[in-house]
C-alpha cells in the first residue's frame, strides 16, 4: 500500500534541488556568524510550578519547548532537552532541567522533525497517566519508538481532555524523520481554550453585517491615544473568556508550532479568540532557502498581528544552530519591526530560559 503523503493547505512545495542544498551549503561556509550572544536564563520557580493548580502559566525551557500549566494541567510542547541537534551542541542549558519538571498530564507535538520530537525527551517525561496528542500519520511512528498513549489530530479537529479543548490547527511546513518518510505525518499547531468558554467570534461580538468596533492592532487604524498599536483585536484583560455564568476563565493559548508565513493565520485568528500565542522568529537565513518553512522575525509579527492576540512570546531561536541567523540577529530585527509598525512594547514578551509568565485567574494580571 503507497504511503499517504501531507501537503500545505496552499500547496507550497518544500523541497529543494540539489544545487540549492550545494548553494546554501556554500552560503554558511563564507558567512561568518556570531554565536557570542547567548540567552539568559534564571531558576525555575520549582517549588511554585510543583504545587501550582490555579493560575495559568508559560514557563520557556527552550527552543519550541515550554511547560504551560492550564485548567490544572501541566502541559508540555515539543519536549526537547536534547545536549546536541546532528552535530551541533546546545547553546543555553534547558531553562528547567528534566529531572525535575512537574509531573507531565499532557503532551503536544506540532511534527516529527527532530528539533521538536526528542525520542528520549518523551519516554523519561512520559508516565502511565500522561496522554500525547501528535498530528495525523505519527501514532504509528512513535508506538515503533515504544512511545504509547497517543492521540492524533487533523487540521481543525479538536479534542476535549480534563476541561481543556485542544485545537490542532495548520501551519505552512513540512516533516522527515528518515530518507524515506517525508511528508507521512502532518504538522501544525495546538489552540489550547477552556471547554466550557462562552464561544466568541468576530460576527458575535458586533454582528454579521456591521462594521466590526475593533481593528487589528498594528493598522494605522488601532493606533490609541498615546500613539501606540494597541495588543489584539479584543481590547480587553487577557482573562477575556467567560462561562455561561459569567465566570472567568483562562486566556486562550495559542501555540504555533513551526511554520512559513502564511494566510492561514488570519483564519486562525477568525475563528479563536486568541490571548496568548506563542510564535516562532528564528532559522530564517538563508531566507530564499528557509523561506517557506520559517518566518523571519517580520513575519512573525505579521502573522501576531494576523492572529490578533494580546501577547506574543517569541521562541524558536538561541537553543541550536540550525541556520544562518543567530539569537541577536532575531531579536534586533524583531525590536525595529516593532518600532517600525509602532506595536506597544507590551505586546512582546521576550522570556529568558526558565521563565515563567504568571496569568492569575481571578486577579486579571500578569507577572513574571
Amino acid at each position: 500500500m503507497p504511503k499517504v503523503k501531507y501537503l500545505n493547505g496552499n500547496n507550497t512545495p518544500m523541497g529543494k534541488t540539489l544545487k540549492e542544498h550545494r548553494d546554501r551549503h556554500l552560503h554558511r561556509r563564507r558567512k561568518k556568524r556570531d554565536y557570542s550572544y547567548i540567552i539568559p536564563s534564571q531558576p525555575a520557580k520549582l517549588d511554585y510550578l510543583t504545587d501550582n493548580r490555579d493560575d495559568v502559566t508559560i514557563t520557556w525551557v527552550g527552543h519550541s519547548t515550554f511547560l504551560i500549566q492550564y485548567a490544572g494541567l501541566n502541559i508540555l510542547t515539543d519536549p526537547i532537552w536534547a545536549k546536541r541537534m546532528g552535530i551541533g551542541k546546545r547553546l543555553t542549558e534547558p531553562g528547567i532541567p528534566i529531572e525535575k519538571v512537574p509531573p507531565i498530564d499532557l503532551i503536544l507535538i506540532s511534527h516529527s522533525h527532530y528539533d521538536h520530537m526528542h525520542i528520549a525527551s518523551i519516554r523519561k517525561l512520559q508516565s502511565p497517566k500522561t496522554q500525547i496528542v501528535v498530528p495525523v500519520g505519527l501514532k504509528k511512528k512513535l508506538a515503533r519508538k515504544q512511545v504509547t498513549r497517543c492521540i492524533e489530530l487533523s487540521w481543525w479537529e479538536e479534542i476535549v481532555i480534563e476541561g481543556v479543548k485542544i485545537t490542532f490547527v495548520p501551519t505552512q511546513h513540512w516533516t522527515r524523520r528518515t530518507l524515506f518518510d517525508a511528508n507521512t505525518s502532518h504538522w501544525g499547531g495546538f489552540v489550547l481554550e477552556p471547554a466550557d468558554a462562552v464561544k466568541e467570534t468576530a460576527a458575535t461580538v458586533v454582528g454579521e453585517h456591521e462594521k466590526p468596533a475593533y481593528e487589528r492592532h498594528a493598522d494605522p487604524s488601532s493606533i490609541d491615544s498615546a500613539g501606540k498599536a494597541k495588543c489584539g483585536r479584543w481590547n480587553d484583560s487577557l482573562n477575556a473568556n467567560v462561562s455561561a455564568d459569567g465566570e472567568p476563565l483562562p486566556p486562550t493559548v495559542y501555540f504555533a508550532g513551526d511554520s512559513g508565513y502564511f494566510a492561514g493565520f488570519r483564519e486562525i485568528g477568525e475563528r479563536f479568540r486568541v490571548h496568548i500565542t506563542l510564535m516562532p522568529i528564528g532559522a530564517y537565513e538563508p531566507e530564499w532557502f528557509m523561506g517557506p518553512q520559517h518566518m523571519n522575525p517580520e513575519q512573525a509579527l505579521q502573522a501576531f498581528r494576523d492572529v490578533g492576540a494580546e501577547i506574543m512570546i517569541p521562541m524558536h531561536y538561541g537553543t541550536f544552530k540550525l541556520s544562518d541567523d543567530t539569537a541577536e540577529e532575531a531579536l534586533a530585527r524583531l525590536e525595529a519591526e516593532r518600532l517600525r509598525t509602532g506595536t506597544s512594547r507590551d505586546c512582546i514578551k521576550l522570556m529568558i530560559h526558565g521563565e515563567t509568565m504568571i496569568v492569575h485567574a481571578q486577579q486579571k494580571v500578569i507577572e513574571s
